[in-house]
């Protein structure tokens, strides 16, 4: 019989909230998603990509990640470690003022999230373009894993990622 791993129960439960929140909510629209399973490392991974219905400017992006040291742990069930899964937050915008732009990311990055680990703004631009935009992809990470123990802070998760949304389209 199929024993699903933390990372397949994560999975459903993140994905089922975001569907949620498009199809019967109607506050999102679903950009992207991905499901991988890297077969040269024996990793898995899901993503989806979102942003607000009535703002489309910026985008999020979950990503769910759990890799062969952890998938071996739940699988063999070892006791001394305890399997999870890595989250990954992204938010892609474009900006014109770096220096001004950027400050005011991480300040409500800052605000909603309190992170212990600084939020990533990763800027770029084409060279040979005549632009005067940058496309800043904003990494929140986290310096824990996830397991089945926080599936019930999914919706407040996504609260959070709404608000940030909202807060970034104002940028």
């Amino acid at each position: 019989m199929f024993d699903p791993t933390v990372f397949d129960n994560l999975k459903v439960a993140m994905e089922n909230a975001v569907y949620d929140l498009d199809n019967l909510d109607s506050r999102i629209n679903i950009t992207q998603r991905t499901d991988r399973l890297e077969m040269s490392v024996m990793s898995r991974e899901f993503g989806v990509q979102f942003s607000l219905r009535e703002q489309s400017g910026v985008t999020a992006e979950l990503q769910l990640k759990m890799d062969l040291n952890n998938l071996a742990a739940e699988i063999l069930e070892m006791e001394d470690q305890t399997p999870g899964c890595s989250l990954l937050l992204y938010f892609d915008m474009k900006i014109r003022e770096m220096e001004t732009q950027c400050s005011q990311i991480e300040n409500i990055l800052t605000d909603i999230w309190k992170p212990e680990l600084r939020p990533v703004q990763t800027l770029s631009q084409i060279y040979g373009e005549k632009t005067s935009t940058y496309q800043n992809r904003i990494e929140l990470r986290f310096s824990r894993q996830i397991n089945e123990d926080q599936m019930e802070d999914i919706s407040e998760l996504l609260e959070h990622v709404l608000l940030t949304l909202m807060e970034l389209n104002k940028v």
